[in-house]
């Protein structure tokens, strides 16, 4: 089934305009949801808005919105401020330079749109798609729409076409400092194992067709079965399995769990324990019997 365009906009790319529309790459797929009902008869509860001084319950046309600058304390601001503090609306991914992609860290992305030539820029779309594609860099730009201003990535897309994801600004990502990760020694046999497992599980392209969301299936499955008047079960909750405390002992394990069976290449017990430490030396035989002689 075709897409419809959300909006049309124009890609700034120097002096070159190149005539673009917006769709959304993403399809809706929301959880499920549950609504709030009254126990006693079942019918759906309302939301109502009650104000915190005199527990009045405040109809919408008697609402105002205010900002809060010191607790407790507000400035109000009336529809037609807040109408005209928006952002105007320019229709203009406006490019403002190229970074290698390599560069840009995948935390600052927010929502993805495909952009699609209109009438006219097809050569000039297809050029941009092109000059990325071969010098490695992305476009950082402006765009002005809903009333807000919008950081946005203009990333070429399989096929030679453009996406625009809209990004994070900085003051939004919080550093991962504020997480820290202490300072530990990684030895090599454990590496070595670590790169073990993940060649074992590594695949040379993205299959995101491959995982679906299972919990959300289970949920629709259980809400058919009770629309249609069957009994609903459920399997005992499994016992947490028991953990590997140790990192080498783990890492075995995980890579025993992925060894096709009747495999040729060697499996974990083939990897050197390089923190065995030497056993120790039993007493020599004619040791033994001197120490017999002197008790005599």
């Amino acid at each position: 089934m075709p897409t419809h365009a959300m909006a049309s906009a124009t890609v700034s790319f120097g002096l070159v305009s190149i005539p673009v529309k917006i769709y959304s790459a993403s399809q809706s797929a929301a959880d499920v949801s549950f609504n709030l009902l009254h126990k006693e008869c079942g019918s759906r509860l309302k939301q109502q808005y009650i104000c915190t001084k005199d527990g009045a319950i405040v109809p919408r046309e008697e609402m105002v919105k205010g900002y809060e600058f010191a607790k407790g304390q507000y400035v109000l601001f009336s529809p037609e401020e807040l109408k005209a503090l928006e952002e105007k609306a320019t229709q203009t991914v406006d490019i403002t330079e190229f970074v290698p992609a390599e560069k840009i860290d995948p935390v600052y992305f927010d929502k993805p749109y495909y952009l699609g030539p209109d009438k006219g820029g097809e050569r000039a779309y297809r050029l941009l798609s092109k000059a990325m594609e071969q010098t490695g860099r992305w476009a950082l730009a402006k765009y002005a729409a809903r009333g807000r201003q919008y950081l946005v990535l203009v990333r070429p897309v399989a096929g030679g076409g453009l996406a625009m994801q809209q990004l994070h600004y900085a003051d939004e990502v919080r550093p991962f400092s504020d997480v820290g990760v202490p300072d530990v020694d990684v030895k090599d046999v454990e590496l070595k194992l670590a790169v073990q497992l993940t060649e074992q599980v590594a695949t040379s392209t993205f299959n995101p067709e491959n995982y679906s969301d299972e919990a959300k299936q289970r949920v629709l499955s259980l809400i058919e079965k009770k629309v249609a008047g069957q009994e609903v079960s459920f399997a005992p909750v499994e016992e947490p399995k028991t953990q590997i405390i140790d990192l080498m002992e783990a890492l075995k394990a995980s890579i025993a769990k992925h060894e096709p069976a009747g495999a040729g290449a060697p499996g974990p017990k083939a990897v050197p324990d390089l923190e065995r430490k030497p056993a120790r030396r039993a007493p020599r035989a004619a040791e033994a019997p001197a120490k017999a002689r002197k008790k005599g």
